[in-house]
């Protein structure tokens, strides 16, 4: 697909996606670790949750 900007555009655009702070390298994503980590979320919720409604009654 053609670009439908300028070429000093298209050259300035290039330059800043080429610069360092714009190469990070990422980690892979991961599912399992992310469904962990709210299932830990959750249950630390609701276990304070029990905790404080055992204090109010």
């Amino acid at each position: 697909m053609p670009s439908r900007l300028s070429p000093d555009d298209q050259q300035r655009v290039d330059e800043y996606l080429s610069a360092p702070q714009h190469q990070v390298e990422r980690q892979p994503f991961r599912p399992w670790r992310l469904a962990l980590i709210v299932l830990a979320v959750v249950v630390c919720l609701g276990l304070l949750s029990r905790i404080l409604g055992r204090l109010a009654l």
